[in-house]
């Protein structure tokens, strides 16, 4: 999800859902440590519960960058152990390291050590083609004795030579019943399921097996799915009340505060709105709405009201 879930994207989705915790885009241990911290840490209260993904593989660096995550307030910290990208494995981190275990765990105990918040970790369910149950088995087993109680499952294996990301994301089979073996065989621990699962049915199904279930291209594209999350699967039946012009007006003010915080040359409207072109997926007239929020030229002048005109085209298209 790198450059799609930032900050602005995840004040967009909270106004959707109010319990579901988000996650950030992956920040690497460099960049925190050697970059602009701010830049890559700051969020707006509303995104909470929100959780820090990061991408390394030096214990010492992940505990520095952990705790600088706690220090801004991040409810989680979560490692990265499932990208597949060569750029990221040049960097020795991300799925090749689900090959080394014992430095995973030396890692999650490093950044357990140094924070007290809860430190997850993301990963796929085998390497190359290696389907082998007993490869993630004892992953999971040698990372669950460094302390990590939460593992964010991605249901496919990662080929790391001949595949793009994207390939990995539809080449290797999804299978999910290695998922649902997890948490037969780790009780104890909290198993979530990603990969491929594109309604609410498929999510209610998939929490017959395991604990929870991350969401991303799907929440991203189609970001109204996770409108009945909170009455469907916390309970909260008020949340109900939420629409999509609702949204749209919950997003003004905050626009409007971050182009004035930053001005336009340091911000400009569509770093906020491409989030949104999803939004009206499905209904009538969407497309109206789409190409509005695409106008470069109606984009240029940084009116954030342009969200409530795009959704008034939409109904005359509809």
């Amino acid at each position: 999800m790198m450059d799609w879930t930032d900050r602005h994207c995840r004040v967009f989705h909270r106004q959707i859902t109010r319990h579901t915790w988000l996650y950030t885009e992956m920040v690497t241990t460099g960049a925190l440590i050697h970059g602009d911290v701010e830049r890559h840490l700051r969020y707006d209260d509303i995104e909470h519960p929100i959780a820090l993904q990061l991408g390394g593989s030096e214990p010492a660096d992940l505990a520095k960058s952990a705790k600088l995550g706690e220090q801004w307030g991040y409810d989680e910290i979560n490692l990265n152990c499932g990208c597949p990208s060569e750029r990221v494995q040049r960097g020795a981190f991300g799925a090749c390291l689900m090959n080394e275990p014992q430095l995973v765990a030396d890692c999650v105990k490093a950044m357990r050590d140094a924070v007290a918040i809860d430190v997850t970790v993301k990963h796929r369910i085998g390497i190359d083609y290696n389907e082998d149950y007993g490869f993630v088995r004892d992953f999971i087993g040698k990372i669950a004795d460094a302390g990590c109680r939460t593992f964010i499952v991605h249901a496919r294996n990662a080929v790391l030579k001949g595949l793009s990301p994207k390939e990995n994301r539809e080449i290797p089979p999804l299978r999910y019943h290695v998922a649902y073996e997890l948490k037969r065989e780790f009780p104890e621990l909290e198993i979530i399921i990603n990969g491929g699962i594109k309604t609410n049915d498929e999510i209610a199904d998939h929490l017959q097996h395991v604990d929870g279930v991350m969401i991303g291209r799907e929440a991203y594209h189609n970001p109204w799915l996770m409108a009945d999350w909170d009455a469907r699967f916390y309970g909260d039946e008020e949340s109900g009340a939420v629409s999509r012009e609702r949204v749209l007006e919950a997003m003004i003010p905050y626009i409007r505060a971050e182009l004035e915080r930053y001005g336009p040359l340091g911000l400009r409207l569509n770093s906020i709105t491409r989030h949104m072109l999803g939004l009206m997926a499905g209904l009538p007239g969407a497309r109206a709405f789409r190409q509005l929020l695409s106008d470069s030229r109606r984009l240029a002048e940084g009116n954030p009201e342009l969200l409530l005109e795009a959704a008034g085209r939409m109904r005359k298209a509809a």
